[in-house]
């Protein structure tokens, strides 16, 4: 199996049925506090899984959140200091294209999840 093959597979089994989000919330636990981008990952979250943001943005958002999730990377994170800049460089993609969707009220829930972890 090639490697795109396998990052696909992989991609799906993360999102299906909740395995994203239990996933997401499990590694942003362990690294929060090693990445300058977690607020931002966090609105992009809760804008992904708002049920009013448009389906095009959280198909969006949910890809760069799955990159972050999935041990599959550019850059694997575990290497100091680059390690999470391929993830900070996806989302950042995918903020830039989806901006207008990410409401104070996703940024505001952003805060108060940083705040409690």
């Amino acid at each position: 199996m090639n490697a795109m093959a396998f990052a696909g597979m992989a991609f799906w089994r993360a999102v299906d049925d909740g395995t994203l989000k239990r996933n997401f919330w499990r590694k942003l636990k362990r690294v929060a506090a090693r990445i300058p981008f977690a607020e931002d990952l966090l609105a992009a979250y809760y804008c992904a899984f708002d049920k009013d943001t448009p389906i095009g943005v959280k198909a969006t958002l949910i890809a760069a959140i799955a990159y972050f999730v999935l041990p599959v990377d550019a850059i694997p994170d575990v290497l100091p200091a680059i390690g999470f800049t391929d993830d900070a460089a996806v989302l950042a993609a995918a903020i830039k294209v989806v901006a207008g969707n990410i409401r104070p009220v996703h940024r505001e829930a952003a805060r108060n999840a940083l705040g409690r972890l």
